[in-house]
């Protein structure tokens, strides 16, 4: 039995999740608009104590990698980070978007996932659904404009959309879509660190782990002050 701990830090909202195989033990998701450094580590200290866990029976530990807010993806990096190399266990990194997009899985036509960039932006990308019940990526990951990605999905005749980015930009969705846009209720809106955790154990299983000490989150874009120190070059 593969006992995991996982945690998505890369939005507004913080999930803990503790499961055995693919068996979610607990899951906890936080949006109460403060900063994750401050509910992260107590929500796990709840969960364990809860489930009667302590971190030496932890076999994986999976987090987000991105893309998403930056301080809340070093937050996330750093606490796993910590944890892992402590316990002397494997890290599994899982991408955003692809644990977004399970929150659709039972869906029979394309799912977008968006996350809000600001600047006008959206980090996106496009899967489709499959048999197994985990959506395949058929879209690479990119941060661009919204108006971009409905240029992209014209082809299709229904596209899922959910997703913080999904929220904000509804309107404008529904003005070049349509009807063709479907959108999932505010349940399946916030990424669930169960679903992180169900990926990373698909990683580990396929050999796949990060290396604690050097691994970095995966930004998509550079962040303020990468972008005016490229300005002043």
């Amino acid at each position: 039995m593969i006992r995991t701990l996982a945690i998505d830090t890369s939005t507004k909202t913080a999930s803990v999740a503790l499961l055995a195989d693919d068996v979610i033990l607990y899951e906890a998701t936080i949006n109460v608009g403060v900063n994750h450094s401050i509910v992260l580590l107590p929500a796990i200290d709840e969960m364990m104590r809860l489930t009667g866990q302590s971190l030496e029976n932890i076999d994986l530990f999976a987090c987000t990698t991105g893309p998403g807010s930056f301080t809340g993806l070093r937050i996330g990096a750093g606490t796993i980070k910590g944890f892992a190399m402590a316990a002397g266990k494997p890290i599994a990194g899982v991408s955003t978007l692809d644990a977004l997009s399970l929150n659709a899985a039972s869906g029979a036509c394309p799912v977008c996932p968006l996350l809000d960039a600001r600047k006008g932006q959206v980090y996106t990308a496009l899967y489709k659904p499959c048999a197994d019940g985990h959506p395949v990526k058929i879209v690479a990951e990119q941060v661009t404009s919204i108006e971009h990605v409905l240029g992209e999905l014209r082809e299709f005749d229904k596209v899922i959309f959910l997703g913080d980015g999904a929220q904000v930009y509804r309107e404008v969705i529904v003005g070049s879509l349509g009807n063709r846009a479907v959108f999932l209720s505010s349940a399946h809106q916030s990424i669930r660190a169960s679903a992180v955790g169900l990926l990373g154990m698909m990683d580990i299983k396929e050999g796949r782990t990060l290396n604690p000490v050097s691994f970095t989150p995966h930004y998509l874009r550079l962040s303020e002050a990468e972008m005016k120190q490229a300005e002043l070059s």
